[in-house]
C-alpha cells in the first residue's frame, strides 16, 4: 500500500458513539473476496432502511458526504470484534483519516496496517471539528496536525504508526526493515550457544 504524509479533502461528521465493528462490517458480508471491494458494505445496517435501500438522512448518504476521505465520529469507535474488514471497509469507501476521542485498540492497529490514520482527539476538540463538517480539512503527519479552516488541532502518534503510515508498511514490512539486524543476531546466537540450535 501507498504511504503518505498528507491527505487533505472532505471531512464529513458522523455524530455517533459507540460504533463497533459489527455496525462498520456486519458478518455476512464478510464472505465476499475482498478484491470486489468493501466499501459498499461499511455501515450497511445503519445507513439502510429495512427494505435496504439507503436512507437519505444518514450523514454518508447526503450529497456533501460524497468523495469524503475524512470521518469525524464520536468516542470508541471501532470497539468490538478484531474483523479487520471493518478497516477494509473505511479504507475501500475512500476514507485515509478516522478522527475520534478514543477507538478500539485492536481497530487502530488494524488502521494502520492499511493505511487508516485513526486520529485521537479529546471530545471538545472533535465537537469543534463535527460542528465545522462537512468541510475541507488537512491531516498532516509531518506536523501531526489536522487543520480545518482556521481550527489547527494536534494529535499524538506512537512513531512507529507514524513511521508505518508515512512508508506504506505493514507488520511484515517492519519486521523486514531489521532483516540484517535480525540476521546478525541469530549468526551471534548460533556461534555462542551452537547446541541450542537445529541441526
Amino acid at each position: 500500500m501507498p504511504g503518505w504524509t498528507l491527505v487533505e479533502g472532505r471531512a464529513v461528521a458522523l455524530p455517533i458513539e459507540n460504533i463497533d465493528t459489527d455496525q462498520l462490517i456486519p458478518a455476512r458480508f464478510m464472505s465476499t473476496p475482498r478484491a470486489e471491494g468493501y466499501g459498499r458494505f461499511l455501515l450497511h445496517d445503519l445507513a439502510r432502511d429495512a427494505d435496504g435501500t439507503p436512507d437519505p438522512a444518514f450523514p454518508l448518504n447526503r450529497p456533501e458526504s460524497a468523495g469524503a476521505k475524512i470521518l469525524v465520529t464520536r468516542r470508541n469507535f471501532g470497539a468490538g470484534s478484531s474483523r479487520e474488514a471493518a478497516v477494509y471497509a473505511l479504507v475501500d469507501a475512500g476514507f485515509r483519516v478516522v478522527i475520534a476521542p478514543s477507538f478500539g485498540d485492536i481497530f487502530s492497529s488494524n488502521a494502520i496496517n492499511n493505511g487508516l490514520l485513526p486520529a485521537r482527539l479529546s471530545p471538545e476538540e472533535t465537537e469543534r471539528l463535527i460542528d465545522l463538517c462537512p468541510t475541507t480539512l488537512r491531516a498532516d503527519l509531518e506536523s501531526l496536525t489536522l487543520r480545518a479552516g482556521e481550527e489547527t488541532l494536534s494529535f499524538e502518534l506512537d512513531p512507529v504508526w507514524r513511521e508505518k503510515l508515512m512508508k506504506g508498511w505493514d507488520d511484515v514490512d517492519l519486521t523486514l526493515a531489521h532483516g540484517e539486524a535480525i540476521a546478525g543476531f541469530a549468526d551471534a546466537r548460533r556461534a555462542a550457544r551452537p547446541w541450542t540450535w537445529p541441526g
